[in-house]
């Protein structure tokens, strides 16, 4: 039970961090959550854990919140913003990618203790950065198009339940599949494992979806001077 109330906690704490990164730099907050927010996660999807007698990655909390943000800048800025949001996430990621790729092929000094558990978090599998590349690619922007129709098609105010909702309940579908295809692909986790890693991821981040629609709201009441 320890990983469920503690998990609790996380996502509190996420979420908490969340409004004030906001409410501290606004617009350009949400950015910057967007940027270390895909870097984190795919840092954190290395760790395995069980809940609920499941197997389940680390990352979908992280993970969840970018949708939370692509979501709350299409509402209040705009679909251009919110792509503009996308492709900076994506630039993060492949940016970071490569940056560590290229620091694990330094040759070590004989002392250091650095070398072996950074090769542990950053020496991935191929697979997983480009099924990590391709499902963020492919699942915001789908994300994004599919809030932007839910917001012409259910405009009212009271309605961003259903914008928020409806569009995660898709795309998030479409992310998690993407990623587990492509990443697991070649590991040796048993079919079993991998199935229970897609089942818990896609319900995990929607549970966060869902969970996250107060701080949607919350967030959609703050006010900047500077962007009145």
């Amino acid at each position: 039970m320890f990983n469920v109330w503690w998990g609790v906690l996380f996502v509190l704490v996420n979420f908490a961090l969340f409004l004030i990164c906001y409410r501290a730099f606004g617009k350009n907050g949400l950015y910057a959550w967007i940027g270390f927010a895909t870097i984190l996660a795919n840092i954190q999807v290395v760790k395995t854990i069980g809940m609920f007698g499941l197997v389940m990655t680390l990352g979908n909390t992280m993970y969840g919140t970018i949708y939370l943000t692509s979501d709350l800048l299409n509402e209040k800025y705009g679909e251009r913003a919110a792509k503009k949001a996308v492709w900076f996430g994506f630039f993060s990621l492949i940016a970071s990618t490569i940056i560590m790729q290229m620091v694990l092929q330094f040759e070590r000094f004989e002392s250091d203790i650095g070398q072996a558990p950074m090769e542990t978090i950053f020496g991935l599998l191929p697979e997983i950065a480009i099924g990590s590349l391709t499902a963020y690619f492919v699942s915001q922007f789908l994300d994004v198009r599919i809030y932007s129709y839910l917001k012409r098609r259910f405009p009212k105010p009271n309605q961003l339940w259903i914008r928020n909702n409806g569009s995660t309940l898709i795309s998030q579908l479409v992310d998690s599949f993407i990623f587990c295809a492509i990443a697991f692909s070649s590991t040796a986790y048993s079919w079993d494992v991998r199935f229970d890693i897609f089942i818990t991821t896609y319900l995990f981040k929607f549970i966060i979806s869902a969970a996250s629609t107060p701080i949607l709201y919350i967030a959609r009441t703050f006010t900047f001077k500077d962007e009145a």
